[in-house]
């Protein structure tokens, strides 16, 4: 690679690429994001158990609302910038 040329997003440090078509973020190309994923998972989970849906759906909303946020947040933060993409960008 010489010094122009773009660096992979692994490389640059990024936790999440941004997807080659649409906008927004893909699947983590690293731990920190791997493990932030799974994180994301598993509050939902706890979620299902903890705040049922069946007896407080506001609650659960509100739950995986904020979770979700919070992903958001952290791809924002940790994450290729994002923009719209085509597909045939390297």
């Amino acid at each position: 690679m010489t010094a122009n040329d773009p660096k992979s997003p692994n490389e640059a440090g990024y936790w999440f690429p941004a997807k080659r078509y649409g906008w927004g973020w893909g699947f983590p190309c690293r731990i920190e994001g791997w493990l932030v994923f799974l994180g994301y998972f598993a509050v939902l989970c706890a979620a299902s158990v903890f705040v049922a849906p069946h007896e407080s759906m506001l609650g659960f909303l509100g739950t995986v609302f904020a979770a979700t946020l919070a992903l958001l947040a952290v791809c924002k933060a940790k994450g290729e910038p994002p923009r719209w993409r085509w597909g045939d960008e390297d």
